[in-house]
């Protein structure tokens, strides 16, 4: 099929590809410009077109001032895609020193909401997203509320029929459907074909003072081509042919959005529109506006989707798709932050890494480095790269973090950081992949499931083993106070105590630490016994125990003393 027909079909430019015989030459003088013969191939036969490739993949090439913004729909909560296209043009703005604008796109007044944009606002916060901008931060091109921008759109739409590239449209909505019907009876594009763009200036005052509706509709130009050269996606090519005269101001007055978007991004000096692939049909449309209007348009640059892992668009039947949702589930911001940035972006250079803070990834930045193929969401890493965040923080950012947690969530009384919440904070941290994730293990740890452990063939050869030799140990030294004397003397006495008990039984290593860790915490497995033991001991009120599920040490010796009578005795206790 030739280039042109293909053009037309797809509605965009199918580049010109280079020849066989020009690759070897092209990688041989641009080795930087791909890794592969396969790559070198997707560069056009152009000096300008591989110069600014070059260019994007060293950094981006930006002369002027950097504007960009983030124009959210208050209708609902933020999408992870939105965040990326948030976060993408603030690391943008930051890297080249710029300003990021903060836009409410609330046109749809049926369903915008008050509360769905302060819930964005509050996520984009959350995520360390800021903005110079904004309806709440104010700035000299506001206002940032379209729907506070009526009047700014009716002088822009007055200018468009007074010098003649708009006008009003006058067709109801049965004759539009009767239009669509028969464009599809010829198999034709469901385009304007209305008399309203040729009609005379008695018709358009005939039909005003007959009190009929009208919109307004932008006169598309014919037989053009627009191209732009999208920073993601390179060239792209339309032919006006497939677009039809399109409405810019409903009959109610309500501007649609593509006009909107126009003339916002002129007036607010948007420099670069950096946005979802989804909008890119959107382009034209806006392009044709920014020329007609006498303003240059701006850099386009169009992202990939982020698909679930079954290929397909991320929605909500995968599961949580909104910032709110994953901080509700447990996942620190920085994590959040870190993993949207690589889902459709790499540092190049065959890097292979993947843990960034927010300062690093403004350093490493790029548009060049955005890929075109979409990005698979994948929550089990989130779920690791969250766990490495969380455990690398800080002890003095950590324990408020989950005392607090586990306080709301009534585990604990308060969110006092007591010595009870200082060793249990140790001893779970390294388990820790979500912030829930620390319940488990402190229930864990407060629970005494002495008989289901006891019951389980994984402890078979440990019961088997004397059991009752070492339990007897244990009851015996808490009858006697020696127990609590050592588990008083922190990891290091209980330590000492322990080898006693090993020497005197002739026990070490595992023969000694099992079987003594499920006598006295009920489980098989679990965190360092000594420092395990020396936590519950420093309990101290703390827990509500019902939530909890905690069996305090006195309940414990009585549940063991009971178990150990069901159980033969040691041989040297029965002779």
């Amino acid at each position: 099929m030739a280039a042109h027909a293909l053009q037309s079909r797809l509605g965009c430019q199918v580049p010109r590809m280079c020849s066989a015989m020009q690759l070897p030459r092209l990688h041989a003088a641009h080795p930087r410009l791909s890794s592969s013969v396969q790559t070198v191939r997707q560069l056009r036969c152009c000096p300008v077109a591989m110069a600014q490739k070059a260019a994007s993949n060293d950094g981006d090439v930006v002369t002027g001032k950097v504007r960009v913004r983030f124009a959210p729909s208050p209708t609902g909560a933020l999408h992870v895609g939105g965040a990326r296209t948030a976060l993408y043009n603030w690391l943008f703005a930051r890297r080249h020193g710029g300003k990021m604008i903060l836009r409410i796109e609330d046109t749809d007044l049926a369903r915008s909401t008050k509360q769905s944009e302060v819930n964005l606002l509050e996520e984009l916060k959350w995520l360390g997203i800021d903005w110079d901008e904004g309806p709440d931060v104010g700035g000299d091109k506001g206002p940032y509320r379209q729907s506070e921008r009526n009047a700014l759109y009716k002088e822009y739409a007055d200018k468009l029929v007074k010098d003649g590239v708009a006008y009003p449209c006058f067709c109801t909505d049965e004759e539009l459907d009767e239009m669509k019907r028969i464009a599809a009876s010829k198999n034709q594009a469901p385009i304007y074909r209305g008399k309203w763009g040729r009609a005379t200036a008695e018709e358009v005052q005939e039909a005003k003072d007959a009190g009929i509706p009208y919109c307004y509709r932008f006169r598309s130009p014919k037989d053009q081509e627009v191209t732009i050269n999208d920073a993601v996606r390179g060239e792209v090519t339309w032919n006006t042919n497939t677009l039809g005269d399109f409405v810019i101001l409903r009959s109610n007055g309500q501007p649609v959005y593509n006009f909107c978007v126009a003339v916002d991004d002129a007036t607010m000096e948007i420099s670069h529109v950096l946005r979802a692939e989804e909008h890119l049909p959107n382009t034209l449309r806006q392009v044709l506006l920014y020329k007609a209007l006498g303003f240059k348009p701006p850099t386009f640059g169009h992202m990939s989707l982020i698909l679930a892992p079954d290929k397909s668009k991320l929605s909500k039947r995968h599961g949580a798709t909104s910032v709110g949702e994953f901080r509700d589930e447990g996942y620190l911001p920085d994590a959040m932050t870190n993993f949207l940035a690589l889902l459709g972006w790499n540092e190049g250079d065959g890097s292979q890494r993947e843990m960034y803070s927010l300062d690093e990834l403004v350093q490493a930045f790029s548009l060049g480095r955005i890929t075109k193929s979409g990005a698979v969401f994948d929550k089990t890493k989130l779920s690791w790269m969250n766990g490495q965040y969380l455990r690398s923080r800080p002890d003095e950012e950590l324990i408020p973090q989950l005392a607090g947690h586990w306080a709301q969530c009534g585990l604990l009384k308060s969110a006092d950081q007591t010595p009870f919440v200082v060793a249990a904070v140790a001893a779970a941290k390294n388990s820790l992949e979500l912030l829930p994730d620390a319940d488990k293990e402190l229930k864990e740890y407060l629970a005494y499931p002495l008989e289901a452990t006891m019951a389980s063939p994984e402890v078979a050869d440990v019961v088997s083993d004397d059991f009752p030799q070492v339990a007897n140990a244990a009851l015996q030294a808490y009858e006697s106070g020696k127990l609590q004397e050592a588990l008083e003397s922190g990891a290091d006495g209980f330590k000492k105590w322990l080898k006693a008990v090993g020497k005197e039984q002739g026990r070490k290593g595992k023969r000694l630490f099992m079987p003594m860790r499920i006598a006295l915490t009920g489980n098989f497995h679990g965190p360092d016994l000594p420092a395990l033991v020396s936590m519950l001991m420093s309990e101290n009120g703390e827990v509500n125990a019902e939530a909890a599920g905690y069996v305090p040490l006195a309940q414990r010796m009585e549940q063991l003393k009971a178990k150990v009578a069901t159980m033969p005795q040691p041989a040297e206790a029965a002779a």
